[in-house]
Protein backbone atom coordinates (compact mmCIF):
# COMPACT_ATOMS: atom_id res chain seq x y z
CA UNK A 1 0.00 0.00 0.00
CA UNK A 2 1.62 3.31 -1.11
CA UNK A 3 0.92 6.72 1.53
CA UNK A 4 -0.24 9.88 0.71
CA UNK A 5 0.25 12.08 3.79
CA UNK A 6 -0.90 15.39 4.83
CA UNK A 7 0.60 17.21 8.12
CA UNK A 8 -0.02 19.91 10.03
CA UNK A 9 -3.57 21.01 8.80
CA UNK A 10 -4.83 23.44 11.47
CA UNK A 11 -8.40 24.70 12.32
CA UNK A 12 -10.51 26.25 15.14
CA UNK A 13 -12.62 23.74 16.92
CA UNK A 14 -14.68 24.13 20.34
CA UNK A 15 -13.73 20.62 21.71
CA UNK A 16 -12.97 19.64 24.91
CA UNK A 17 -14.75 18.68 28.32
CA UNK A 18 -14.61 22.23 30.43
CA UNK A 19 -16.82 24.80 29.11
CA UNK A 20 -13.96 26.93 28.36
CA UNK A 21 -12.78 24.89 25.85
CA UNK A 22 -16.47 25.11 24.51
CA UNK A 23 -16.87 28.53 24.64
CA UNK A 24 -13.28 30.10 23.14
CA UNK A 25 -12.34 27.02 20.93
CA UNK A 26 -8.53 26.32 20.43
CA UNK A 27 -6.32 25.34 17.32
CA UNK A 28 -6.37 21.60 16.60
CA UNK A 29 -3.95 19.99 14.35
CA UNK A 30 -4.18 17.16 12.15
CA UNK A 31 -1.64 14.38 10.29
CA UNK A 32 -2.76 11.92 7.54
CA UNK A 33 -1.50 9.44 6.26
CA UNK A 34 -3.47 7.36 3.37
CA UNK A 35 -2.72 4.30 2.21
CA UNK A 36 -3.70 4.56 -1.53
CA UNK A 37 -2.96 2.38 -4.47
CA UNK A 38 -1.64 4.69 -6.65
CA UNK A 39 -0.58 2.50 -9.56
CA UNK A 40 -4.10 3.20 -11.24
CA UNK A 41 -3.89 6.66 -10.69
CA UNK A 42 0.09 7.02 -12.13
CA UNK A 43 -0.25 4.49 -15.19
CA UNK A 44 -2.92 6.78 -16.61
CA UNK A 45 -1.60 10.07 -14.80
CA UNK A 46 -5.27 10.45 -13.79
CA UNK A 47 -6.39 12.34 -10.55
CA UNK A 48 -9.25 10.27 -10.35
CA UNK A 49 -8.23 7.08 -9.46
CA UNK A 50 -6.50 8.41 -6.54
CA UNK A 51 -7.30 10.61 -3.36
CA UNK A 52 -7.58 14.27 -4.12
CA UNK A 53 -5.76 15.37 -1.06
CA UNK A 54 -6.58 19.05 -1.39
CA UNK A 55 -10.20 17.96 -1.00
CA UNK A 56 -9.63 15.65 2.00
CA UNK A 57 -7.94 18.18 3.79
CA UNK A 58 -11.36 20.89 3.34
CA UNK A 59 -13.18 18.00 4.46
CA UNK A 60 -11.00 17.28 7.70
CA UNK A 61 -10.86 21.30 8.49
CA UNK A 62 -14.59 20.97 8.25
CA UNK A 63 -14.51 18.06 10.56
CA UNK A 64 -12.70 20.05 13.09
CA UNK A 65 -14.92 23.11 12.78
CA UNK A 66 -18.29 21.02 13.24
CA UNK A 67 -20.11 19.59 16.55
CA UNK A 68 -18.07 20.05 19.53
CA UNK A 69 -17.20 16.72 20.99
CA UNK A 70 -15.12 16.18 24.44
CA UNK A 71 -12.95 13.98 23.19
CA UNK A 72 -9.98 14.20 20.87
CA UNK A 73 -10.49 10.18 20.78
CA UNK A 74 -13.94 11.07 19.00
CA UNK A 75 -12.81 13.45 16.75
CA UNK A 76 -9.90 11.66 15.47
CA UNK A 77 -12.61 8.87 14.76
CA UNK A 78 -14.95 11.11 12.83
CA UNK A 79 -11.62 12.20 11.11
CA UNK A 80 -11.10 8.77 9.73
CA UNK A 81 -14.47 7.66 8.99
CA UNK A 82 -14.65 10.94 6.28
CA UNK A 83 -11.07 9.86 5.12
CA UNK A 84 -12.47 6.28 4.89
CA UNK A 85 -15.23 7.61 2.72
CA UNK A 86 -13.26 8.02 -0.59
CA UNK A 87 -13.16 4.94 -1.99
CA UNK A 88 -9.11 5.09 -2.70
CA UNK A 89 -8.37 5.40 0.42
CA UNK A 90 -8.31 1.78 1.88
CA UNK A 91 -6.72 2.64 5.20
CA UNK A 92 -5.94 6.26 7.16
CA UNK A 93 -3.31 7.19 10.08
CA UNK A 94 -5.48 9.81 12.29
CA UNK A 95 -2.88 12.33 14.48
CA UNK A 96 -5.10 14.83 16.44
CA UNK A 97 -2.69 17.38 18.17
CA UNK A 98 -4.01 19.28 21.07
CA UNK A 99 -1.51 21.77 21.65
CA UNK A 100 -3.54 24.18 23.94
CA UNK A 101 -4.93 21.43 26.13
CA UNK A 102 -5.45 22.41 29.49
CA UNK A 103 -2.54 20.89 31.28
CA UNK A 104 -1.42 22.85 34.61
CA UNK A 105 2.50 21.79 33.83
CA UNK A 106 4.93 22.84 30.99
CA UNK A 107 4.23 19.80 28.14
CA UNK A 108 4.89 20.29 23.87
CA UNK A 109 1.68 18.71 22.78
CA UNK A 110 -1.03 16.02 23.72
CA UNK A 111 -1.49 13.28 20.31
CA UNK A 112 -3.81 10.82 19.78
CA UNK A 113 -2.90 8.27 16.79
CA UNK A 114 -5.85 5.88 15.56
CA UNK A 115 -5.76 3.71 12.39
CA UNK A 116 -8.58 2.66 10.90
CA UNK A 117 -9.31 0.70 7.34
CA UNK A 118 -12.17 -0.66 5.49
CA UNK A 119 -13.64 -3.57 6.37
Amino acid sequence: MDRVAVRGLRARGHHGVFAHEREQGQTFVVDLVMGVDTRPAASGDDLTRTVHYGIVSEEVVAVIQSDPVDLIETLAQRIADQCLKHEAVQEVEVTVHKPDAPITVPFDDVTITIVRSRG
